[in-house]
């Protein structure tokens, strides 16, 4: 069904959402967004809301299926601002939010569906979920132009770092359990990405609740639900596999003639599994085994 705003969907489906989870896509094109959709439904989320601007097509699948808002999603912070009118009337909802382009994997996520993985999470005490954006891209870019390929998508094994998150309001103090991540195409073409859009790391994953806020930076008004895990012990944590970063360096004219191919040498096919992304410490499994 489509709406015509976030305020509309909550009046008239909000009772419907309510018990979760929830995914939250905006889609800034058509590419690959019937995809998308699929493997949100296919790992288990009840419902997905889709926010798009006017003019995007759906299949017919999709139509019937999905909670579509038109909605400006080329605003500043749209994705961010957008979740937050989710928030207080979803208190105690699971949401995970992204963009077209982009998949989520959790550790046995072909087995297991995200229900039961955050019911786990729950039952350790835990409100929010850390969730790397690997970033995936087209292995012949000759043949996929606008570097997305669901069969011909290539990661990065290698290249991923992290630094101490300090807190500016006292006095720099590095913050506990809190880092920030960097690598992937943001790591290797930073010449073409702004500093504040480096981070790849993203707390895609939360249970709302009132007074809750998403900052424009993907963390939290609460710190500690911007935490990679408790203080007792690993927690889980998952992945955003995204073409995004790859598509926005092939469209934008100021990276497009730089860029013949993102491959390297430490670019390695992706199989689509969860187990690839374990091995090559994208994704943590915790106490879930």
């Amino acid at each position: 069904m489509r709406y015509s705003s976030i305020a509309r969907l909550l009046e008239q489906a909000g009772p419907a959402l309510a018990t979760g989870p929830l995914c939250l896509m905006m889609a800034e094109d058509e590419v690959e967004l019937d995809a998308s959709l699929r493997h949100q439904f296919k790992i288990g989320f009840r419902d997905v809301v889709l926010l798009i601007p006017e003019g995007i097509s759906l299949g017919d699948e999709m139509e019937h299926n999905v909670h579509v808002v038109t909605h400006d999603v080329f605003a500043e912070a749209a994705l961010s601002n957008a979740v937050n009118q989710f928030i207080d009337a979803l208190a105690g909802v699971w949401i995970h939010y992204c963009y077209n382009t982009e998949f989520l994997f959790f550790p046995f996520c072909e087995t297991r569906s995200v229900r039961e993985m955050l019911t786990f999470h729950t039952e350790e005490r835990r409100d929010a979920m850390l969730t790397y954006v690997v970033d995936l891209y087209a292995g012949d870019l000759g043949r996929n132009s606008n570097a997305v390929a669901l069969d011909d998508a290539w990661l990065d094994r290698s290249g991923y770092y992290a630094l101490a998150r300090e807190d500016a309001a006292k006095g720099w103090q590095t913050k506990d359990r809190q880092l920030d991540f960097f690598g992937g195409l943001r790591w290797r073409f930073e010449e073409h990405i702004p500093w504040p859009r480096r981070k790849i790391d993203r707390i895609s994953l939360f249970r709302a609740k009132k007074g809750l806020r998403l900052h424009p930076d993907f963390t939290l008004s609460d710190e500690e639900m911007n935490t990679y895990a408790c203080a007792w012990h690993n927690n889980l944590t998952a992945a955003v596999c995204s073409f995004r970063t790859a598509k926005a360096l092939r469209t934008n004219p100021g990276s497009l003639f730089s860029i013949p191919t993102f491959r390297w040498h430490n670019s390695v096919a992706f199989n689509w599994h969860s187990q690839q992304l374990m091995d090559l410490g994208l994704m943590e499994p915790g106490q879930w085994f």
